[in-house]
C-alpha cells in the first residue's frame, strides 16, 4: 500500500495511543515512524541513498526527501549521498525550477554568493514508497524497537534516584525462580538469591522490597530488588522508628543471616533517648513490625560504641566475654569466653560470631579461658627458653624476666637500666651483666646473619640501607632480594604481610619482614625511600602529595565539627 492512500491522520492517532499506553513522549513515536518509513524508502530507492521522512505533526502528511551533502573532491565516498562542488552547481540551477532546495547551516538558501560550499545540503522530494508486506513488517519492528528503547530510558530516569529505598509492588509472574514485580510505571526483578529463605509468591500478591540497583540495560531488567540485603532491614527500621527517620538515632551497622537472625547497631545523639528501647518500641511493637516483614527473622539490637572492644562485647550478645585481645596489624580480635559460654558465643553453625564479625568488620577468633591459658603457657615457656639459652640464665631468673613483661632480647639489651633494677633481687651489677650478655648475643647473631647474607649475594647498597637489620637483609637475600633495586620493586604487603579473601575465607599472606615486626606503614616508608634514593621518584612530588593528604584530612575534620560530630 502507498503511504498516501492511507488515512494520514491515523499516523498521529496511532502515535498518541502508543505514547499514552507506554507513557512516553508522542514525538518519540512519530520519530520512530519516520525512521521506519525512511528504511522502507531506502529498500525501494537504494540503501546507499540518504532518504529522510518528515511527518507533519498537524495533518499527518509524510514527506520523503533525498539528501545529498557537498564535500571535498577527495572525501567523496558515496556518490548517492554526496556531491563535489562541481557536481553541485547544476543542481543549484535546477532547484530554482523544482520542489528541491538547498540549505546551509540548517537554513534554507535561495541564492548562493560565489556558488555552493562544502557542507551545503541539497534536498529534493521523492515519490512516497509502496509499503509491501515485508516492508510494513520491517517498519513495525523499527517502531516497536524505538518505543521499547524510549520506554526503558523513561523507566531508568524515573527510578535511578530510588536506588537504596523501599518500594511496594505487585507480583506479575515467576520466571525460573525469579519474581517479576510491577512497580507502577515499570517492571523490576527479584532474583531467587535475593528472596528470604523459601518464601514464594503468586501473581497479584503484594510485595515490599529494597531497590538494590538501577542500571541502564539494553535488554532484560533494569530495576533489581532485594529482600536479603542488610539495608532492607535498616530501611524498614527507618520507616517504623521516627527517631531514626529524624536523625536522632542512627543505624551504624547491620548484618543479616536472611530469614534466620540479624544484628543491628544503633547510636543516639540525644542523651535522653535510649536507642535500643526506641527501636524495640512499646511492648516490642516496632521491632515486631520489622520481624513480621522479614519472615520471623530474629533481630538483636545492639548499642554502638566507638571503642572496638566494647562494641565487640555488645555484638557477641547474649554470650558473656571474659577478655578481648586486639591485633591492630591483622585487623583481628581474639575473644576469650568462659568454657560454658563457648557454644553460645559461636552460635548455631557459627551464626553468632559470623554476624558479629560482619557487624564490626573484624576477624574474630573465639577461645575458651582454658585454651587461652594453654596458649599463654606455651608462649611463656618459649620466651623462658630463649632467655635461658641466649643469656645463660637459670630457669627461675628467665621466668622472672618473662613475668615482668620482657618478650625478646632487644628489650633486655636496650631498655632503660632502671626497668631492670625495678625487678626484685636485681642490683646494678646484675642488670649491667644482663644487658652486656644480651648485646653480645645480638651482635653475634647479627654478624652471622650478615655473613650469610653476603654469601647469598646481598650487595652493600641493600646491607647499608637504613632501617634494615642484618637479619632482615638475610631474609630478603634468601628470597632473591639482593640489591636496593630489587628492594625498591617490592610491594608493601610482600614485606609486611597481609590478608586476602578466598571463597569467603580470609587467608594470611606471610611477609618477608613480618617476623621482625615491620608494619605495613614501615614497609611503605622504606620502599618509597629506596625509590627516592634510586631517583625513581621525585621527593618534591611526595611532599606535595603529603600536603594534599593533610589538607584533605583537615577539611574532613572541619566538616565534622561543623556538622556537630
Amino acid at each position: 500500500m502507498a503511504i498516501t492512500s492511507a488515512n494520514q491522520l491515523e499516523l498521529l492517532q496511532t502515535a498518541e495511543a502508543v505514547a499514552r499506553e507506554k507513557m512516553i513522549d508522542p514525538d518519540l513515536v512519530i520519530e520512530a515512524m519516520e525512521d521506519s518509513l525512511a528504511r522502507a524508502a531506502k529498500s525501494r530507492y537504494g540503501s546507499e541513498m540518504d532518504i529522510r521522512v518528515q511527518i507533519d505533526r498537524k495533518n499527518g502528511n509524510a514527506t520523503f526527501t533525498r539528501v545529498r551533502t557537498v564535500v571535498a573532491d577527495e572525501e567523496v565516498e558515496n556518490y548517492q549521498a554526496q556531491l563535489t562542488i562541481d557536481q553541485a552547481k547544476p543542481y543549484f540551477e535546477a532547484s530554482k525550477k523544482s520542489d528541491s532546495y538547498w540549505t546551509r547551516d540548517g537554513a534554507k538558501v535561495e541564492s548562493f554568493v560565489g556558488g555552493p560550499q562544502i557542507g551545503d545540503v541539497f534536498q529534493e522530494q521523492v515519490p512516497p514508497v509502496e509499503l509491501g508486506r515485508i516492508a510494513a513488517q520491517s517498519a513495525k519492528q523499527v517502531i516497536l524497537q524505538r518505543v521499547r528503547e524510549a520506554e526503558r530510558d523513561r523507566q531508568y530516569e524515573e527510578f535511578k534516584d530510588r536506588a537504596g529505598t523501599i518500594i511496594n509492588g505487585v507480583v506479575k509472574r515467576e520466571e525460573y525462580g525469579n519474581i517479576i514485580v510491577d512497580v507502577g510505571r515499570g517492571e523490576a526483578i527479584l532474583r531467587r538469591n535475593e528472596k528470604i529463605g523459601r518464601e514464594s509468591y503468586r501473581p497479584n500478591d503484594r510485595i515490599r522490597a529494597y531497590v538494590k540497583d538501577v542500571r541502564r540495560e539494553t535488554r532484560g531488567p533494569q530495576i533489581f530488588l532485594s529482600r536479603t540485603d542488610p539495608q532492607f532491614m535498616a530501611e524498614l527500621f527507618k520507616m517504623e522508628v521516627p527517631e531514626i527517620y529524624d536523625g536522632v538515632i542512627e543505624i551504624k551497622a547491620c548484618a543479616r543471616d536472611p530469614g534466620s537472625r540479624a544484628k543491628i547497631a544503633v547510636i543516639s545523639y540525644d542523651n535522653s533517648i535510649d536507642p535500643v528501647g526506641a527501636c524495640v518500641g512499646m511492648r516490642g511493637s516496632r521491632v515486631q513490625a520489622v520481624v513480621g516483614e522479614l519472615q520471623g527473622e530474629k533481630i538483636d539490637i545492639i548499642p554502638w560504641s566507638d571503642d572496638q572492644a566494647t562494641f565487640l562485647v555488645n555484638a557477641l550478645q547474649p554470650a558473656e566475654v571474659a577478655k578481648v585481645v586486639f591485633d591492630e596489624e591483622a585487623n583481628k580480635i581474639e575473644v576469650v569466653v568462659p568454657d560454658e559460654q563457648l557454644s553460645l558465643a559461636i552460635g548455631r553453625r557459627g551464626q553468632n560470631v559470623r554476624l558479629a564479625s560482619q557487624l564490626t568488620g573484624l576477624d574474630i577468633d573465639i577461645l575458651t579461658e582454658e585454651e587461652e591459658s594453654k596458649r599463654r603457657q606455651v608462649e611463656f615457656n618459649a620466651r623462658t627458653k630463649l632467655f635461658v639459652d641466649a643469656l645463660d640464665l637459670d630457669e627461675f631468673f628467665a621466668q622472672l624476666l618473662v613475668a615482668e613483661g620482657f618478650t625478646n632480647l632487644e628489650e633486655v639489651a636496650y631498655v632503660d637500666l632502671d626497668e631492670l633494677l625495678s625487678i626484685e633481687g636485681v642490683d646494678e651489677g646484675t642488670a649491667e651483666e644482663l644487658q652486656t650478655r644480651a648485646r653480645e648475643h645480638l651482635e653475634a647473631v647479627n654478624r652471622a646473619a650478615l655473613e650469610n647474607a653476603r654469601a647469598l649475594g646481598a650487595e652493600d647498597s641493600l646491607i647499608e640501607f637504613e632501617g634494615l637489620t642484618p637479619q632482615m637483609v638475610e631474609a630478603l637475600a634468601k628470597d632473591g632480594v639482593k640489591t636496593l633495586e630489587d628492594f625498591a620493586t617490592c610491594a608493601d604487603w610482600e614485606l609486611a604481610g597481609g590478608w586476602t579473601t578466598e571463597n569467603g575465607q580470609r587467608k594470611k599472606d606471610e611477609g618477608l619482614l613480618e617476623p621482625y615486626s615491620v608494619s605495613l606503614e614501615d614497609a611503605q616508608t622504606m620502599i618509597m625511600t629506596a625509590r627516592v634514593m634510586l631517583g625513581w621518584v621525585d621527593p618534591s612530588e611526595l611532599e606535595k602529595a603529603a600536603e594534599e593528604d593533610a589538607d584533605g584530612e583537615a577539611g574532613d575534620e572541619d566538616e565534622g565539627q561543623e556538622a556537630g560530630v
